[in-house]
């Protein structure tokens, strides 16, 4: 009974991980990456298609992405899709090739990227620390059901505590990978 909370909590809170590693790769450092574009859909022939289902996104050096458009009518499109992003990002196209290059970030912005990351790490905190209070609810109503021991209601709290400072660790490992990806110059 307490295994089968313990293993849900476990797998909630690496799902909240997850969700932040994804948060965070739409965060723009200066350095080109496909993942990048991956929150840009493309009007294709009545309905929104994700780009890379519309190209082939990859990187051509270190601040530039190029796309390799499948079909040479939908590039105007993809032009506009990425212009009326939020990323702040200037296509040029050449043929059937589109390089967007990447312009350096500056200090201050870096800096605002970095409350962005440690504003959506908390969250991660936050929903972690949520998962537990459920979980340790989970285990006192079953305690108080008298289904467990108090001996073995106690252990299970523990060992949410310690999937819990696991998964904290997690994220506070991909914040520190974060900021030091975002203060590189």
């Amino acid at each position: 009974m307490i295994n089968e909370i313990k293993d849900d909590a476990a797998a909630r809170m690496a799902k909240s991980v997850e969700a932040l590693k994804n948060q965070m790769k739409k965060i723009r450092t200066g350095r080109a990456h496909p993942s990048l574009l991956d929150s840009i859909v493309v009007p294709y022939y009545g309905s929104d298609t994700p780009l890379n289902q519309v190209g082939n996104v990859g990187v051509g050096d270190a601040r530039t992405l190029t796309i390799t458009v499948f079909d040479s009518t939908m590039i105007a499109a993809v032009e506009k899709a990425i212009m009326s992003s939020d990323l702040g990002l200037n296509p040029n196209s050449a043929g059937a090739l589109i390089r967007i290059p990447l312009p350096p970030l500056t200090e201050q912005r870096r800096k605002d990227l970095i409350k962005v990351v440690r504003g959506e790490t908390e969250q991660g905190r936050v929903a972690i620390r949520n998962i537990r209070r459920d979980a340790n609810g989970d285990i006192k109503e079953l305690e108080k059901e008298k289904e467990v021991g108090e001996d073995d209601a106690r252990k299970g709290e523990e060992n949410i505590q310690q999937l819990t400072n696991k998964y904290v660790k997690e994220m506070d490992d991909l914040l520190a990978e974060k900021e030091k990806e975002l203060m590189e110059v």
